[in-house]
């Protein structure tokens, strides 16, 4: 299994940006393996999350693990609080 991060490269907003950071930050320093999905390299990357998600105004950043859904950022911002990140990243 993989964790997949879909994230925004062209963020209007600085929390959104933020907010990815602390995820990409938090796998780097457990030295967890993840790949990254701009959804705005394409509108097809953006459907793609959404319809996984299934929210149709999801917003990133969205977290998988292979094709299951793990959360987004509150999510994770909550589980990291309560001390239970793998759990939210299902490892």
């Amino acid at each position: 299994m993989s964790v997949t991060v879909y994230f925004s490269s062209v963020s209007g907003s600085r929390e959104v940006k933020q907010h990815q950071s602390e995820i990409f930050q938090f796998l780097d320093s457990k030295k967890i393996k993840y790949r990254t999905l701009d959804i705005t390299s394409s509108t097809d990357v953006k459907e793609e999350m959404r319809k996984k998600v299934g929210n149709p105004s999801a917003m990133p950043p969205q977290v998988f693990n292979g094709d299951k859904y793990c959360g987004d950022y509150q999510k994770f911002f909550d589980a990291v609080e309560d001390g239970k990140a793998e759990t939210f990243f299902k490892l």
